[in-house]
């Protein structure tokens, strides 16, 4: 076992009942009183007065006959489908989207306005005080106040006009209605407040694109985690928990790609093998300081020496270590923060990705190409995502629109899809575009090179529902940084304790926390968005994509002519090689700030490459030896993209042409990775108990698959579960465990473990879906490296009971296999014939705001499920569950899609829920169990297609 984290009791929960609830839940606490009203009502008068039917009708949407709208040029054609979903039929642009902001208005008004409060940090504006935490941190980062700037300066005159006609469209939707008009949400919160809609404004909108940002920003968490992990663990152990990637199993994005600018700036700034940018360290772990890493990648937050606990030593280049308590619980205090925020685009976990790949025509049934996209987001009701076409009559001068897929509530445009010559799609690359750095604070303001810099300050006053207004003032860095610790109070004072040499700046009163991040400088993203809508080939693609600053994503690009494509766009920050971006960094010091972002054409792209098809799915982007610039520490580890990789080349060597029907068995692919690993090795371990030994034999014949009737997919991944646990889990610091798990453990203090066998209690400290081991593949490719070393001391794990130690490998796997039996039987009950992984792996979708918590009579009516699903962890079909907290689906496939270019009206969709944002609609959840069965949608694109689908007709008029 590792040096000084000795657990002499298993996770047992505190109460010794389940645990904790999610950390993000912490501030709805004032909600509980909005919906704690809401049942006195309903107790008081019954359902037929507060939720009757008038309340719930007068919210729904007229999709049939005619309205007349004042700011429309022409008429507006709006058809749905049979499930709800809107084509929009317009002679102008401006037309096309004013009634784009009318129809999601219709559907999603209440999904938008929270949202847009959130982004302006403005939540306690509806839910109160509860919110007050979350809207000081937002008003910190100031989302609106960059949304803002852009629309002033940044976006171009025909973006600003589609923007005002959306806005337009939204307003013509509120004109006359009250909130109950709206939503019956709305209703429930005019029973404590008297909360009124405000208008919609262009700005609303562009502050999506921050919150999707934030959402899709990195290795922030993972940056935070290495920084935690030094109270208990030592440097080599850290790098033991971030591999290097396995460029050679898992291949990357692009392989037979240009780079254009790269040839020249490769030869001059770097020899192969030699990235810039990564760091400094060497093999031992005896780094050169703060923020520097070895040559894993994995930073050794301190550079500390001579210590199994990386928080003694000497950091080099007079800068500052990461260990000791104080600056572990305030990273811990910004980690609860970042955790208690609400989700925009659904992204606040680790281990979350996406899928998207295009096959070229020569290896598909069509002859041109197929692509297919399937983004992994967490499960929100209504989902996330909004599918709908927009169509000029006749494409011209004066309307330029012809496109259709998902966008999101609250935003113009597609974000999405295809149009008449070509598709994308897009996942997250997961590059760096976000640090913490350490700040010295002052009365003054802050050390930079040697100088005090005073800070730039602003006011922020928060308004709050049935309370007083409350007045923040936000301190900002010279360079723009917010200094993020001021808004938590565990953040106040950094590292009292924390090891630092003689070079470095006194910490007096304690290190700020500031945050670098790429979406805080203004950018012209949005025009990005409508130029990809009416890009008609690659060139036009790529000159779209350039202005895609933020988030970066991996953009697969297929088209009509059949050539297929791949790039990545984004603002990509570049850093010396005193600073990886792993670890938090020494603000005081100018040789750990940027120096500067990749242009346009230093990023790698690839077009048409002789193997016929491009897989992105998280993984690395480029290999690391081929290109000069460091993009990220931390892509996911690859697993989704080979299997999709391996899938298409066993088609492909097997004579056979891919369909559109063989890219969604594709996305349905649920088998394990892992399983492939460590089943073998489990079969052969001696059980003495026979129930265990019945458990073990529902592996013997297996095929690795994860059907929700699976027995032997739910004993495999209890297993899993009990090995994470047993090897690494009971072994993290407490801020990384589960909330209410708690371990008597070895004391610690600020050099490190007391060496007089003092044990204290620890509890958990992190909501139990944003835990570690969250069981990724991130933890695929550290117990397949120590596999190799069955020996290794992390296979080493005390005993619990009448549970025997492990001091090895197979010891620990028996061990796993007993306390998994054991487990399953609790949950699922002795007869394993009645196992199967649906009973422990379900999907809930739950209503966002006001049916998180509070009354079981108002959950009831907003929220639905359970699903039994099949898929998990890593697999293709991604229906994640973190490993730490329990099998419950944490984040699913958003949407699933798949595009056929020979024949548009042939393609195929689903959303997660359903077009409409209203609890009593038809259309709320209307599509979740087609897409739980893995099926798909038509997807009408042509006139014709669409007129043959069409069930409802609404005009516009003007």
């Amino acid at each position: 076992m590792p040096p000084n984290t000795t657990a002499t009791t298993g996770d047992t929960a505190t109460t010794g009942a389940a645990p904790a609830k999610s950390g993000r839940k912490k501030g709805r606490k004032a909600r509980l009183l909005v919906l704690l009203l809401v049942l006195a009502v309903i107790a008081g008068i019954g359902y037929g007065g507060f939720w009757s039917v008038s309340t719930v009708r007068a919210s729904l949407p007229q999709t049939t006959g005619t309205i007349t709208l004042d700011g429309l040029a022409g008429p507006v054609d709006v058809k749905r489908d049979g499930n709800g979903i809107p084509q929009i039929y317009a002679s102008s642009d401006e037309d096309l989207f004013m009634a784009q902001g009318y129809v999601q208005a219709q559907d999603r008004f209440y999904e938008m306005d929270v949202r847009r409060h959130m982004t302006a940090g403005r939540l306690s504006e509806m839910f109160g005080k509860s919110q007050i935490k979350n809207d000081e941190f937002l008003r910190t980062l100031g989302w609106d106040r960059v949304a803002k700037q852009e629309y002033d300066t940044k976006l171009s005159a025909s973006t600003k006009r589609y923007l005002d006609a959306y806005a337009k469209g939204v307003n013509a939707y509120l004109k006359g209605k009250s909130g109950k008009d709206l939503s019956l949400e709305y209703a429930a919160l005019g029973l404590t407040n008297d909360y009124k809609p405000q208008q919609w404004t262009p700005v609303d909108s562009v502050s999506w694109l921050k919150a999707m940002a934030w959402d899709l920003r990195g290795n922030m968490r993972d940056e935070i985690d290495r920084a935690l992990m030094t109270s208990r663990l030592g440097p080599q152990q850290i790098r033991d928990l971030y591999p290097e990637y396995p460029y050679s199993r898992n291949k990357p994005i692009v392989q037979e790609g240009q780079y254009d600018a790269l040839t020249k700036s490769f030869e001059q700034s770097a020899a192969p093998g030699t990235p810039v940018g990564t760091g400094t360290g060497d093999t031992t772990g005896a780094g050169t300081g703060l923020g520097t890493a070895d040559t894993t990648g994995a930073g050794t937050a301190g550079g500390a020496t001579g210590s199994s606990a990386g928080t003694t030593g000497t950091g080099g280049s007079g800068t500052p270590a990461t260990g000791g308590s104080d600056l572990t619980s305030q990273l811990g205090g910004l980690y609860s923060s970042l955790d208690d925020l609400p989700t925009a685009v659904g992204v606040n976990g680790q281990g979350i990705g996406s899928n998207s790949w295009v096959v070229a025509g020569k290896h598909t049934i069509t002859g041109k190409p197929l692509l297919a996209n399937d983004p992994h987001l967490e499960a929100s009701l209504p989902g996330v995502w909004y599918q709908m076409g927009l169509h000029c009559r006749t494409v011209s001068a004066k309307c330029q629109y012809d496109v259709t897929g998902y966008t999101f509530a609250g935003m113009p445009g597609v974000i999405i899809g295809h149009n008449g010559d070509i598709a994308w799609g897009m996942t997250n690359s997961g590059v760096d575009v976000s640090d913490l750095y350490l700040e010295k604070v002052t009365a003054g303001g802050y050390l930079y090179d040697g100088k005090v810099r005073p800070f730039k300050t602003r006011q922020e006053t928060i308004k709050v529902a049935g309370g007083a207004s409350k007045t923040i003032v936000v301190r900002e860095t010279q360079d723009g940084m917010p200094l993020v610790s001021d808004r938590d109070d565990e953040l106040v004072q950094v590292g009292k304790r924390a090891t630092v040499n003689s070079a470095a700046p006194d910490r007096g009163d304690g290190y700020g926390v500031a945050l670098k991040w790429t979406a805080l400088d203004p950018s012209a993203t949005m025009d990005a968005v409508f130029a990809l809508d009416k890009a008609s080939d690659w060139n036009g693609f790529r000159a779209a994509a350039a202005k895609f600053d933020v988030p970066s994503q991996n953009l697969v690009y297929a088209d009509t002519r059949d050539n297929i494509g791949y790039t990545l766009p984004g603002k990509i920050p570049t850093r010396s090689a005193a600073d990886d971006g792993s670890v938090p960094a020494p603000g005081w010091d100018a040789k750990y700030r940027w120096t500067g972002y990749l242009q346009q054409d230093e990023l790698p792209y690839e077009y048409n490459p002789k193997r016929g098809y491009i897989v992105t799915a998280n993984q690395a982007v480029v290999d690391k030896d081929t290109y000069p610039y460091t993009l990220t520490t931390d892509w996911g580890y690859g697993t989704r993209s080979q299997r999709i990789t391996d899938l298409i080349e066993s088609k492909i060597k097997g004579g056979g042409k891919i369909s559109t029907d063989d890219m969604r068995q594709m996305q349905l692919d649920d088998s394990s990775e892992i399983a492939k690993l460590m089943v073998p090795k489990l079969l052969k371990i001696n059980l003495d108990d026979k129930n265990v030994r019945d458990a073990q034999k529902l592996l013997e014949g297996w095929d690795y698959t994860q059907d929700s009737d699976s027995a032997a997919a739910a004993y495999f991944n209890a297993v899993w579960r009990n090995v994470l646990k047993l090897a690494f889990g009971n072994k993290l610091p407490k801020e990384l465990r589960v909330k209410g798990q708690c371990l008597w453990v070895d004391k610690i203090d600020s050099t490190g473990p007391v060496d007089d066998d003092t044990k204290v209690r620890e509890c958990g400290q992190r909501a139990a879906d944003q835990a570690q081991p969250d069981g990724g593949d991130r933890w695929f490719e550290v117990v397949r490296n120590l596999m190799k070393k069955p020996d290794s001391d992390w296979w080493k794990t005390p005993k619990q009971g009448t549970r025997p130690a492990a001091g090895n490998m197979d010891q620990l796997f028996a061990r796993a296999m007993i306390d998994a039996r054991w487990e399953l039987t609790a949950k699922l009950g002795k007869d394993i014939d009645t196992w199967s992984w649906g009973r422990l792996h379900r999907l809930f979708l739950k209503n966002q705001t006001l049916g998180t918590d509070g009354p079981r009579a108002l959950q009831y009516l907003l929220n639905r499920g359970p699903w039994k699903l099949n898929g998990g962890e890593a697999a293709v079909d991604a229906t994640g569950w973190n490993a730490a907290g329990g099998y419950n689906v944490v984040w699913v496939p958003s949407m699933r899609m798949v595009v056929n270019l020979a024949d548009l009206d042939k393609s195929k969709w689903i959303n997660l829920t359903g077009a409409s944002g209203h609890a009593f609609s038809a259309h709320y959840t209307d599509q979740t169990d087609k897409w739980a069965k893995g099926e798909l949608l038509p997807w009408s694109y042509s006139s014709k297609a669409v007129d043959k689908s069409t069930s409802d007709t609404l005009v516009l008029k003007p």
